[in-house]
């Protein structure tokens, strides 16, 4: 029994990254579960909403264009970050993907 078969829907969990992953894939999974940190969404919304106003427009052949900045990366996957999230039932096939990586436990 893990302790993934103890967590309960809205319950919340602290997760620590105990070894780099060895696949790009599980290094995505646990950058998106990363992503669910209050901290790093609130990062996320403000970045998103600082890009929508300063958005840069240019005429081009007559037309209006427009160049969008790439959003940086606010999460990085290296051993030892841990992060705070609230549990929920579709996380449970990545968290289970990537739980050799990972310390989970009930925060």
């Amino acid at each position: 029994m893990s302790a993934l078969d103890t967590l309960k829907p809205g319950q919340l969990v602290r997760c620590t990254l105990t070894k780099a992953p060895r696949s790009a894939g599980s290094e995505s999974t646990v950058a998106r579960l990363m992503r669910n940190d209050p901290s790093a969404k609130k990062a996320l919304r403000r970045s998103q909403k600082t890009r929508a106003q300063n958005v840069n427009r240019y005429n081009r052949g007559n037309r209006m264009w427009i160049s969008r900045v790439r959003p940086g990366k606010v999460v990085r996957v290296v051993p030892g970050q841990d992060w705070t999230m609230t549990y929920r039932v579709d996380m449970l096939p990545d968290l289970k993907s990537v739980e050799a990586y990972l310390e989970i436990r009930p925060a």
